[in-house]
């Protein structure tokens, strides 16, 4: 059922029921307000327009359903930015601040073999990755890769997989005696190879405090008001717990929660064991070879994946562009032609000890779900991400990037736009329509991200 575009939806009307079937074992208080902080998001939703009414914006198709997109979001600033792209969030303790600080030279040191790195990996600091600014990406591809095998997809663990790494120690000697260690490549009988390009760090502090029951209400409210473009909720294992979460980092939203993307990150891009990844990846998926490992023990007592994640945590959202009328015209457009469906606008956290994450606003442009992307899947099974399923892109952040979708393939925005497939294809179709005037407001929108 289409939802008018003038006007807010009555959120009693859904949040309530979804609430009661996906939280009955939460206590009555919490239920209560976390509700009332996803009643709030609904009431924020939009796209940055000030003031914007039905007289401003452009004609787009008619009957389109729509979700994640009904009033705008006032013109006030973040509760939750960064003072300079790649800085602290505001609003943090001394305390606080020097946790970052702390994070941040972590953050840019340089493993060598003597802290653990190898004996095959991707590089050998985060921030060789993630920069440009800091905290950003440079464009960086990294390859996974598998095998179709009777209908399903295998990750060729056997052989290294599915994550490629492409630089070793090289030749080393142990107790074991003398190895040279060579970087992966992809087996010749894989039949899957995919591009990852290094996501951006910003305000992923902020995603991490969603609670999940908020993400889980989201994909409840898209499937009921804009179900060809509904999201699905990664279901994932949190290591420290071992309770079943919602995914949300990473291209597949493969990992739950910050603190475990960290330590994922120092295992499988640096070769850093850790308390949560204590075991090395076998070098193309020979085991024996770890004979030869020359730092064969615990090679981080989890101090450093913790000062990466305290970096993560605190660092800032980027801080929004220039606004102007086309940009406010086109973050009508944005939502009139589907883009908010699955790139929502605005989310809220729930607690958290750090207060200036705590019951915050903000927008990331993105549900964090899951979505049937048709050809434009990576057709890399991961977690429980289907080939054709990809976490939706946080959009914030857009005017610091070169290279845009999974693979790094668009060069523009208008390029990234007309890569989409499957569920993104309809919002593809319409920006197709669009006069050049009122495209060109839309791409002014995406650049002031």
């Amino acid at each position: 059922m289409p939802l008018p575009n003038r006007r807010e939806p009555d959120a009693s009307r859904f949040v309530v029921p979804a609430r009661a079937s996906l939280w009955r074992s939460e206590r009555p208080l919490r239920r209560a307000l976390v509700g009332a902080l996803f009643v709030a998001s609904v009431a924020l939703i939009g796209c940055g327009a000030r003031n914007s009414t039905s007289s401003t914006a452009p004609h787009t198709d008619a009957g389109v359903d729509t979700v994640n997109a009904s009033v705008e979001i006032p013109a006030t600033a973040d509760l939750a930015v960064a003072t300079t792209l790649g800085g602290p969030i505001h609003g943090l303790n001394a305390s606080e601040q020097a946790r970052f600080d702390a994070g941040l030279t972590e953050f840019q040191d340089e493993d060598g073999i003597a802290e653990g790195l190898g004996p095959v990996f991707n590089e050998n600091s985060c921030s060789t990755c993630h920069s440009g600014p800091i905290g950003g990406t440079n464009g960086r591809l990294e390859t996974r890769f598998g095998r179709l095998a009777e209908g399903r997809f295998d990750p060729m663990t056997e052989l290294g997989g599915s994550l490629l790494q492409d630089h070793a120690i090289g030749a080393v000697t142990s107790p074991a005696g003398s190895f040279n260690f060579v970087a992966e490549v992809v087996p010749a009988t894989a039949t899957v190879t995919a591009k990852r390009l290094t996501t951006p760090l910003f305000g992923l502090g902020l995603v991490d405090a969603v609670p999940d029951a908020e993400l889980l209400v989201l994909a409840g409210l898209e499937a009921r008001f804009a179900p060809t473009t509904a999201g699905t909720p990664s279901r994932v294992m949190e290591i420290r717990t071992g309770a079943m979460r919602v995914g949300r980092f990473g291209w597949k939203a493969q990992v739950p929660t910050l603190h475990q993307f960290s330590g994922d990150a120092y295992m499988n891009e640096m070769g850093v064991t850790n308390p949560e990844f204590p075991n090395e990846n076998a070098p193309q998926g020979n085991a024996a070879a770890l004979a030869f490992n020359p730092k064969p023990t615990l090679n981080d007592d989890g101090t450093n994946v913790a000062q990466f994640f305290d970096f993560m945590t605190l660092l800032g959202t980027p801080p929004r562009g220039p606004r102007t009328r086309s940009t406010e015209i086109g973050a009508v457009v944005f939502r009139q032609v589907g883009c908010a469906n699955c790139h929502a606008p605005t989310l809220v956290t729930g607690a958290s000890p750090v207060a200036a994450l705590s019951y915050k606003t903000f927008h990331p442009y993105s549900d964090f779900l899951l979505h049937d992307m048709g050809g434009l899947g990576d057709g890399i099974v991961q977690g429980s991400a289907t080939a054709r399923q990809m976490r939706t892109a946080p959009l914030w952040g857009m005017h610091s990037r070169a290279t845009f979708l999974h693979d790094g393939r668009a060069t523009t925005p208008e390029a990234a736009i007309l890569a989409h497939d499957g569920q993104g294809g309809g919002a593809r179709d319409r920006f197709l329509r669009l006069t050049g005037a009122t495209r060109s407001a839309l791409l002014a929108f995406l650049g002031s991200l």
